[in-house]
């Protein structure tokens, strides 16, 4: 035997041994699954990447944010970014440390609270048109402004302390009282958040001992800030507008009460007056004559009645419009 068909035999034998191994197979499997899917995913890469010719990508047909090109090669417009619009925000760096010792006197509200919004000075109590704001600790604190605006008045009021009011969009203002070391000055612009001065006592609220007096106000109304914390201003002018319509209902109706009452007055008034003038002059036309006959006759008798029940039912047609 040559040396060649050795060898040959020698192969033979080592694939019929590796053919008989329990792994070879599975493996043989999973290399060719493993081939196939790299196959496939390849063939799809190159898909992608290459276009059929005449297909436009659909970001360019609806110009969208992606390339940015609008239809037929228009720019897109530019949309302005809304600047979020702020919230109340209570008068004191630190909100989770706030007390408030004296609310806002609603004439709403139940017997209680409405004891907690009474001020007393001078043996005298008087409604609170605001807040007093103190700390949980009962020191100092510093005291920011609730909403960005421009400062309008800085002046020091001998029974409020130092107070600062603040302007701010939509007729919208802020006052504090009961201030120290007042930091702005009547013109500058304050950002919401910035410290205007720190918290004092005042001769008004000395009950409250170290607090800040804070106000909101629309115009000249003063409302409860408690209402509109953390809302937004325009939360604020729906609220007004509602309370202005309903006090024009209420002033109406009772505008429309007074005229229906004054008409009632009025046909009441216009009936008796109509009853003294019959009473009157029946008795004249009754008279009897010189030679005992009654002077006037059944048709003159009976006119007087008729007149009455005319001017009632007038009077009563009055009142009702």
């Amino acid at each position: 035997m040559t040396m060649r068909e050795e060898n040959n035999n020698v192969s033979k034998n080592g694939m019929k041994r590796v053919f008989r191994k329990k792994w070879f197979f599975p493996a043989l499997y999973l290399t060719m699954a493993a081939l196939l899917l790299t196959g496939v995913l390849w063939y799809q890469n190159l898909e992608s990447q290459n276009p059929i010719a005449g297909d436009e990508p659909e970001s360019e047909k609806t110009g969208d944010s992606v390339t940015g090109n609008g239809p037929l090669g228009e720019e897109p417009e530019s949309q302005p970014v809304m600047d979020q619009e702020e919230v109340l925000k209570m008068p004191i760096k630190e909100e989770s440390q706030a007390q408030i010792v004296t609310k806002f006197y609603d004439y709403d509200a139940e017997a209680e609270a409405q004891e907690k919004a009474l001020v007393l000075y001078d043996n005298k109590y008087y409604q609170s048109k605001g807040l007093d704001i103190a700390s949980s600790d009962g020191k100092a604190f510093d005291v920011a402004a609730s909403l960005s605006g421009t400062v309008t008045e800085v002046e020091q009021d001998p029974l409020l302390g130092n107070v600062v009011k603040i302007k701010h969009e939509n007729d919208v203002s802020t006052y504090y009282a009961s201030l120290e070391n007042v930091l702005v000055e009547t013109g500058a612009e304050v950002k919401q958040g910035d410290v205007i001065a720190t918290a004092g006592r005042n001769q008004f609220g000395q009950a409250s001992g170290i607090h800040v007096h804070f106000e909101v106000r629309k115009g000249d109304t003063a409302l409860n800030p408690e209402d509109f914390f953390n809302q937004p201003l325009s939360k604020l002018n729906v609220e007004t507008e509602e309370d202005t319509s309903s006090t024009s209902t209420e002033e109406q109706d009772a505008t429309s009460e007074e005229q229906t009452d004054s008409g009632e007055n009025q046909g009441q008034q216009q009936e008796e007056n109509n009853n003294g003038q019959s009473g009157e002059e029946t008795p004249g036309e009754g008279t009897p004559g010189e030679d005992g006959s009654d002077s006037g006759d059944g048709s003159s008798e009976e006119q007087p009645d008729d007149s009455v029940s005319e001017n009632s039912e007038s009077s009563a047609a009055t009142a009702h419009a």
